[in-house]
């Protein structure tokens, strides 16, 4: 039996999956499984799985397309191990994530899931030379609420235990079937997930500093899809409503701001800067306290909201490339310091 299973969703990522697995059999730590689901790929994904000749990967075919959460919820099902890691097939791992993880839940029996930071790499493969740097320890419910520190579906690894403590049933595919992910959200699946181990059980989420996971950054994409995604998100909000009606009361207004910056930032990314003013506003007068609660971070997406909007696309994209590599060496000391 190994001891982690990972899970890897594929579905038309044909140029970039072969880096992911290759990322996995790489791992200084080798007892695990590679758990890779089909999700009825359209393109040549499952073929470039197929090519390698590893005899702890499995792959596993839908015969429909069921989604992120459907893909995942197939891949634990099927999964031996007792960590479960999460990697999904456009992002990568560094040789050294599945060792780290093990021995920090090792160490702490009261965490349930851990997690790390994660380095920005281009469509290409190329470094960002930027981070995300959550908050690693001490968190409270409703940071995961608005700020998501997990980040990502592709940092976490997390104990059998945990997800069978949220393990739910549903019948959407013709059978009833054991679900932990939340198969009707085709977005923010993993956000609601985390929200509801924070509180429905008392396992603690906890990060370790290294940034141990490549994080693909799309080049493309549509600002239309942006406002999808804040669909989704209130779709998660309602859910929790349900069961935990006293937090979502406390905690929607800044998290619907908070959601709102991220998603202008998304916007900037996107080069697109009249949505991206039209998104931060709307941040800003859903809870002008994030202005106080993170000055830096709000300040910053508001000047480069306008300045995108207002600056000759050359001039606007020199200043990004300049601030990014100054916030990156930035973010780098900082892990340097923490992993120290």
């Amino acid at each position: 039996m190994p001891r982690v299973s990972v899970i890897m969703p594929v579905y038309n990522v044909e140029r970039f999956v072969g880096d992911a697995v290759r990322s996995v059999l790489a791992q200084s730590f080798g007892d695990f499984e590679l758990l890779i689901i089909d999700d009825l790929s359209p393109d040549r994904s499952c073929a470039v799985c197929e090519a390698f000749d590893d005899p702890r990967i499995r792959i596993i075919r839908h015969r429909e397309n069921r989604g992120l959460a459907g893909a995942r919820n197939t891949g634990i099902r099927h999964a031996c191990g007792e960590l479960l890691a999460f990697l999904d097939s456009d992002d990568s791992w560094t040789p050294e994530k599945l060792a780290l993880h093990v021995q920090h839940l090792s160490a702490r029996p009261e965490v349930g899931v851990s997690f790390s930071r994660s380095a920005f790499i281009n469509e290409d493969g190329s470094p960002n030379h930027c981070y995300q740097m959550p908050r690693l320890s001490a968190i409270e419910p409703g940071y995961y609420l608005c700020r998501n520190p997990i980040g990502n579906g592709s940092a976490p690894v997390i104990r059998r235990q945990v997800l069978e403590q949220i393990r739910f049933q549903d019948d959407l595919h013709g059978s009833v079937e054991d679900c932990y992910f939340d198969e009707h959200l085709r977005r923010s699946e993993d956000i609601e997930c985390w929200i509801r181990i924070a509180l429905t059980t008392k396992w603690v989420i906890e990060g370790i500093p290294q940034a141990l996971t490549l994080y693909r950054l799309n080049g493309g994409g549509l600002s239309a899809s942006l406002w999808q995604q804040f669909a989704s998100w209130e779709q998660v909000i309602e859910k929790t409503r349900g069961y935990a009606p006293t937090f979502i009361a406390a905690w929607e207004r800044p998290a619907r701001a908070f959601q709102l910056r991220y998603l202008a930032r998304q916007a900037i990314r996107l080069h697109d800067g009249p949505m991206a003013i039209q998104i931060v506003h709307r941040a800003l007068a859903t809870d002008p306290q994030i202005l106080l609660q993170e000055p830096g971070r709000t300040l910053t997406t508001l000047c480069a909201a306008y300045l995108l909007r207002l600056s000759p696309r050359r001039l606007y994209v020199a200043m990004a490339q300049i601030a990014q590599r100054l916030i990156g060496r930035l973010q780098a000391r900082r892990i340097g310091r923490d992993v120290a």
